[in-house]
C-alpha cells in the first residue's frame, strides 16, 4: 500500500486531479500507513486563513473546525512554524492549548502530531494525526508522515505552477469553495439514503470515480439539482 500511495500522489504531478480527492486520499492512507487513529488536513485560502479540507472521520472534522474557531492547536503551529509539532500527552497540554487539548481528549484522543504541507519555504497547510493512546511518533513514522505531506504539497503546487501566477490564488480558492458544495451534497445524500455522513461521502466519491468525473463537479450538480440523488444513492 505504501508504494501504491506514493504512485497515486505522484500521478497528480502529470495528470489533471481533484485537490479535495487528493487530500482525502492522504488523510485515509495516513491512518492506514502510520500508527495513528485519525487524520485531518487544513489548507490555506487566498488570504492565508486555514480551512478544513479533508478528515478521516466527521469527529476529526469537527475537532479541526474547533481548532480554527479558537485559533489554537497543533495544525496552526505547524503551519506558522513550517515544522512538525508533536504532543505526546494531550492531557498534559492544557497550558499549551487549553481549549483544544480539552476538546481533543474529550473526543478520545490522547496524542497528536501535525506536519506542514510544504515545499521548501512555501507552506500551504498542515496534516494533523491523532492517536487514542498517549505517546509520540517514532522517527520512521515521522519521516513517512512528512514525506506524504510533502508529496501532496508538490502535487498541489505543481498544478498551480502550470497556470499563470495571477490565477494561482483563485484556483486554490475554487478548491476551497468546492468543499462547501461537497459538504452540502454529502448531507443531501445522507438524508436520502439514510446513512452516516462518512458513508454518504463514500457514495459521492465512488460515483465520481466510476464515472471518471471530478468530485467537486458531481457535488455541485447534486446541490443545483441537475444530477438526481438517486443516481448516487442507488
Amino acid at each position: 500500500m505504501l508504494t501504491e500511495t506514493f504512485v497515486q500522489l505522484a500521478d497528480s504531478l502529470i495528470d489533471e486531479f481533484d485537490i479535495i480527492d487528493l487530500l482525502t486520499l492522504l488523510a485515509d492512507r495516513s491512518t492506514r500507513l502510520l500508527e495513528v487513529d485519525a487524520a485531518g488536513i487544513l489548507l490555506a485560502d487566498a488570504s492565508g486563513n486555514l480551512r478544513v479540507m479533508a478528515a478521516s472521520n466527521d469527529q476529526v472534522r469537527l475537532l479541526e473546525l474547533f481548532q480554527l474557531q479558537n485559533q489554537q492547536g497543533p495544525c496552526l503551529e505547524a503551519y506558522a512554524t513550517k515544522a512538525p509539532v508533536i504532543e505526546s500527552d494531550l492531557a498534559a497540554a492544557v497550558g499549551r492549548w487549553p481549549l483544544f487539548a480539552k476538546e481533543a481528549t474529550g473526543a478520545g484522543y490522547q496524542s497528536v502530531a501535525a506536519f506542514p504541507l510544504r515545499l521548501r519555504e512555501v507552506v500551504i497547510g498542515a496534516l494533523n494525526l491523532f492517536r487514542v493512546a498517549p505517546g509520540g511518533m517514532v522517527g520512521d513514522d515521522m519521516a513517512l508522515a512528512q514525506a506524504l505531506a510533502d508529496v501532496a504539497s508538490i502535487a498541489i503546487l505543481q498544478d498551480q505552477a502550470i497556470r499563470a501566477a495571477e490565477v494561482r490564488a483563485g484556483e486554490l480558492q475554487h478548491a476551497l469553495d468546492s468543499r462547501i458544495a461537497i459538504e452540502q451534497a454529502k448531507g443531501m445524500v445522507a438524508e436520502r439514503a439514510q446513512v452516516e455522513m462518512a458513508d454518504a461521502f463514500k457514495q459521492l466519491r465512488n460515483y465520481a470515480r466510476s464515472h471518471n468525473r471530478l468530485l467537486a463537479v458531481v457535488a455541485r450538480e447534486i446541490v443545483e439539482g441537475t444530477l438526481p440523488l438517486d443516481a448516487v444513492t442507488e
